[in-house]
């Protein structure tokens, strides 16, 4: 029993330098995982699409697809898993973790990057490295569309002028013929530039509110 204890602790201290969490919070979140999973090892896209919260989300399958996708694993991989274990789980987790009081500049900034990155990731279906106007459509169409304040033509209509927007700030200088191929990354940090998302990007649909999750012993 104690050698098992030892070997879980040496496993969540691990986990702890990966992901920044503390061991009480890589605890809790092991709880979450287990729940999701019926306490087996991994869990599939079955597994969340089950969770009540997320339900109604207008952004659920994007959401999902998050957790399976290996470029938010913090390595070079590309392409989907069937399905992730724990320590993948708390990679995507990890995204939504807030800064904290004892970061330097330099930290936050990366962390930003990174939060960034998995957003973008989120638009990038196709594993491009560019959001194209067939994948911006789709995400608003989604988000507008299903509120049911406004119907599919209409959505498709302000996705079309929105992107039309990016391009002209992005490319100023295009031609009427011209074809706009879509955002790059650098394009979409320049268009979050202004806007304050570090603090804000959490998670709550699995029971678990990330705006507590600083480092050290959990609020929650």
């Amino acid at each position: 029993m104690g050698a098992s204890q030892t070997r879980t602790e040496h496993q969540y201290q691990s986990l702890a330098d990966k992901t920044g969490f503390s061991l009480e919070q890589i605890k809790n979140l092991h709880q979450r995982f287990q729940h999701l999973s019926g306490n087996e090892e991994k869990i599939s896209r079955e597994n969340l699409d089950s969770i009540p919260a997320l339900a109604n989300n207008p952004i659920k399958k994007q959401i999902i697809e998050a957790f399976f996708d290996k470029r938010n694993q913090h390595q070079e991989e590309v392409g989907f898993f069937e399905e992730i274990g724990f320590e993948q789980f708390l990679m995507v987790m990890s995204h939504f973790r807030p800064p904290t009081l004892k970061m330097t500049e330099e930290e936050k900034q990366a962390m930003r990057k990174e939060k960034l990155r998995f957003l973008f990731n989120m638009h990038d279906t196709d594993n491009d490295g560019t959001i194209t106007l067939d994948e911006y459509r789709k995400v608003v169409e989604e988000l507008l569309s299903k509120s049911g304040a406004i119907d599919q033509e209409a959505a498709k209509a302000i996705a079309d002028a929105a992107m039309l927007e990016v391009a002209s700030t992005n490319v100023p200088h295009m031609g009427p013929d011209d074809f706009y191929e879509g955002i790059t990354f650098e394009h979409f940090e320049q268009i979050l530039k202004g806007l304050e998302m570090e603090s804000r990007m959490h998670i709550r649909f699995l029971g678990v509110d990330t705006t507590t999750m600083r480092c050290g012993k959990s609020t929650s």
